[in-house]
């Protein structure tokens, strides 16, 4: 029997709870915001920015984290895309998960590294980079913190700066992650990705 899908944020309804609301019913403030999402690099009000459109100063802060991180950062491409897919598959957020897994694969991880997130499995068979952003990234989500065997191997890769970044890096997308899994924002319906199942028992 196919696992079935994990429904955006707990319970089995999938009503968006936080919708973009109508243009008439924005507040100047609001409008702004999701202006200012439109004509910077993502191009489009989608994903946390439509939950996040309820408080549009905090959307502003987090968006321009969110623009360094993901665009103006240090980290190479293939780590960070790899690092927002295993936040991704740790929150059960559909949204990143079907935005990123794609990327990830367009920036050089491999299909069997994506494969094995999807089914709730560590990746074998890594670059040393991509192991070390897979511990880091795992241990500070299971933990809270990291080893420091695990930040000696983080600093001796990206350096004191990248091992920030990552750190950083992580916490934004589990801060989006759970905005969205909150209002059950949905994810993309036309991504290539397969859609996250429950972690096998």
């Amino acid at each position: 029997m196919a696992a079935q899908a994990v429904p955006q944020g707990f319970g089995p309804s999938t009503a968006q709870r936080l919708p973009v609301p109508e243009r008439e019913a924005m507040s100047e403030a609001q409008r702004a915001a999701a202006q200012a999402i439109i004509d910077g690099p993502r191009k489009a009000l989608f994903g946390p920015f439509v939950p996040l459109l309820q408080t549009p100063q905090l959307m502003e802060c987090i968006g321009k984290t969110g623009e360094t991180l993901r665009f103006g950062g240090s980290l190479p491409d293939r780590v960070r895309e790899l690092a927002i897919c295993i936040v991704a598959r740790e929150t059960h957020n559909q949204f990143e998960w079907l935005m990123h897994a794609p990327l990830a694969l367009k920036a050089g991880v491999a299909a069997e590294v994506i494969d094995c997130l999807l089914q709730g499995r560590r990746p074998r068979d890594l670059a040393p980079d991509e192991t070390c952003a897979v511990d880091f990234v795992t241990e500070l989500m299971h933990r809270h913190g990291v080893s420091d065997a695990t930040y000696a191997e983080a600093t001796g890769l990206f350096g004191e700066p990248g091992t920030v970044e990552l750190t950083a890096l992580t916490g934004y997308f589990v801060s989006v992650c759970w905005i969205m899994n909150v209002a059950r924002t949905p994810g993309p319906q036309d991504s290539p990705a397969g859609r996250l199942s429950a972690f096998p028992a």
